[in-house]
């Protein structure tokens, strides 16, 4: 089985689907169903790389440690 880029346990969902576009908070407009929720699936999901937003990195709480030089 080939690795795909962000690995192979990734859950479907229409916020990441190549046929959904975002068109406000929840909602996605999919091309084959119309109007749904963001977390919703279908058997025509299409995983989009270029669809996923990162995590934010946590900041730590003490500057002092982010000024360390390894």
């Amino acid at each position: 089985m080939k690795k795909k880029l962000f690995g192979n346990n990734i859950k479907p969902s229409c916020k990441y689907c190549e046929l959904g576009k975002s068109i406000g908070d929840d909602k996605i407009q999919c091309s084959k169903f119309g109007v749904t929720k963001s977390y919703d699936s279908c058997k025509k999901f299409v995983y989009s790389p270029l669809k996923r937003i990162p995590k934010k990195e946590i900041q730590l709480a003490n500057s002092d440690v982010n000024k360390i030089d390894f």
